[in-house]
């Protein structure tokens, strides 16, 4: 893999108009959190930059159905939103916003740098118009059945149970969306700006060619569409909210630049707003348009053409910036109820909601962030259920982890007067335990540079396996009494590997990984540079030690929704 000196870490802005569910953080937020963590404990300069979309019309629907303000509902959700992600232990650098006055200048100067270079035009297209409310109709303020797989309730632009992009106008059986219409719209004349993407086709089926390395879902989404040739795509719609478009043309009333233009940019204005807070207005160009930096996006499926081919292809019309190194796309995390044989969408009027929020006050970040990641949807749709959820934090996290754990640690201060007992003169067994250390670090290390981050979560949890069975084959509750040289080193050994494990829990459990470290009395985990000190010698002979708390207490059936 290739060496950066920077690496810019991006996820998918959230539309402000609700809180953020368990189904949203699986997808691309949690992932891009551990990958970040990971650099970050390695000493490598990353920047992770997130924040609320807010120029959405699921915004403006929103405020239609409470009697509000656009303005009022961003301004609810982004900060609940926010402090949601906080509470996950989702560490960004900064959380921005794209009704900020700097997000408005910056996707004014990409409109007009694409203009200049010839790749904005103006057309006059059919636009969808409600008679009854009098007013045009942008994409999602339409509901009809899918053009392609025939689904019903698919959105105007994009259907939820396929993930096919299209017109509005190619919709079938469309309907109002805007609540209190509900008409069959008709087509008028609308006067539009168009991104000339067909200008980039060559250009983008370089880069994509080369991207061998990404997931099937991503790459093969790109290449389809680069199959089918690249077609104008409309960047304005007729709605009063959003970034206006910067032309002195009349024809711009009444219009808006398209948000899936917009908010994209967003990930510039945030670098540049953390920029400008640290005093260093200029430095958001190291991340951006330096050959030495790469850019990260950590998407769900559904934003794949945007990410792989609409803003590539802005970028590549500003003429300096560097294109994605890697695009990372989940697929759907969907809620299976007790009972039910199939699975469905997280909704909240099915009642299948887990709000990301509710779930860390009740359970804990940890629990959440560990069996997100053990489903995590990295190559199919995959599941939820509150029966799984208490099987694996159970079985696994408090079985496995948790017991190996608060076995070592309370044979050592009950019987070596809590202190870490010396090595002596180690068996086979002995040493090969401890080298497993260094051997963990560098396969969950390899698993988390290639996305793999399911399989790195194992393999972190392989090594407390294997605390446990050699826990287990040495008896030390035996040699305590036959030989207390060898059950001292034992000890030493158990314990070297919890301090192993606070490390290397650290991008997965950052809590918990801190509170191991508390009761081993080692460093940070998270400082930078702390991954590399996997596997050396972390815990002095003789150096104190605390008494164990339960990480992972464990639940009961009646503690989890049935």
């Amino acid at each position: 893999m290739a060496t950066f000196a920077r690496t810019l870490v991006t996820s998918a802005l959230p539309y402000a108009n609700g809180r953020i569910h368990i189904g949203h953080l699986a997808g691309a937020y949690l992932p891009a959190d551990i990958f970040v963590r990971f650099l970050r404990m390695r000493g490598k300069d990353v920047l992770f930059v997130c924040g609320s979309d807010e120029h959405g019309v699921p915004i403006t629907l929103r405020a239609m159905e409470e009697g509000t303000t656009p303005q009022a509902v961003i301004d609810r959700f982004h900060g609940e939103n926010e402090a949601a992600f906080r509470a996950a232990g989702i560490d960004f650098d900064i959380y921005g916003r794209t009704s900020w006055p700097e997000h408005h200048a910056a996707t004014a100067e990409f409109f007009r740098r694409l203009e200049a270079g010839g790749h904005i035009e103006k057309r006059t297209i059919q636009q969808y118009f409600s008679t009854k409310m009098s007013m045009f109709l942008p994409d999602r303020y339409v509901e009809g059945t899918c053009p392609k797989c025939g689904a019903a309730n698919a959105r105007g632009d994009q259907c939820d149970a396929c993930g096919t992009s299209y017109e509005v106008t190619d919709l079938r059986d469309p309907r109002s969306a805007v609540p209190g219409d509900g008409s069959t719209p008709v087509l008028r004349d609308s006067q539009h700006w168009f991104l000339r993407l067909d200008r980039f086709q060559e250009r983008l089926g370089a880069w994509l060619e080369a991207k061998t390395e990404w997931r099937a879902n991503t790459r093969g989404t790109a290449l389809g569409w680069l199959r089918e040739g690249l077609r104008p795509r409309c960047v304005t719609r007729d709605t009063e909210w959003g970034v206006e478009i910067p032309v002195d043309d009349p024809e711009r009333r009444g219009k808006r630049i398209y948000v899936w233009f917009d908010a994209p940019i967003g990930y510039v204005t945030n670098t540049r707003v953390w920029a400008a807070r640290r005093g260093a207005p200029d430095a958001w160009e190291r991340y951006w348009k330096a050959p030495d930096a790469r850019i990260v996006h950590f998407i769900g499926k559904d934003n794949i053409p945007f990410h792989a081919i609409i803003f590539p292809a802005m970028l590549a019309g500003q003429g300096d910036y560097t294109l994605p190194d890697a695009v990372v796309a989940n697929e759907y995390l969907n809620f299976l109820r007790a009972g039910e044989a199939a699975a469905v969408k997280f909704s909240k009027s099915r009642g299948t909601v887990v709000e990301v929020q509710a779930f860390v006050d009740t359970y804990g970040a940890d629990r959440m962030r560990y069996y997100l990641t053990a489903i995590a949807p990295e190559g199919s749709d995959s599941e939820f259920s509150w029966t799984d959820f208490l099987r694996r934090t159970n079985g696994e996290l408090a079985d496995i982890l948790g017991n190996f754990i608060h076995r070592s640690l309370s044979f050592a201060v009950k019987n070596f007067d809590a202190r870490v007992p010396a090595a002596g003169a180690l068996d086979e067994a002995g040493r090969r335990a401890l080298a497993a250390v260094a051997e963990r670090r560098d396969e969950v290390g390899r698993l988390i540079e290639r996305f793999q981050f399911r399989q790195a979560q194992i393999a972190m949890l392989e090594l407390a396996r294997l605390g446990n069975r050699y826990f287990d084959e040495q008896q030390p509750w035996a040699t305590r009494r036959s030989d207390p040289a060898r059950c001292a080193g034992t000890l030493h050994v158990c314990l070297q590997l919890g301090a192993g494990l606070a490390r290397m829990m650290g991008p997965f459990l950052p809590e918990s990984a801190g509170r191991l470290a508390g009761m081993l009395g080692v460093e940070d985990p998270h400082a930078p540079g702390a991954w590399g000190r996997i596997g050396e010698d972390l815990l002095a002979e003789g150096a104190p030690i605390r008494p164990p708390e339960i990480l992972f207490p464990k639940l009961m059936p009646e503690d989890v929704p049935q």
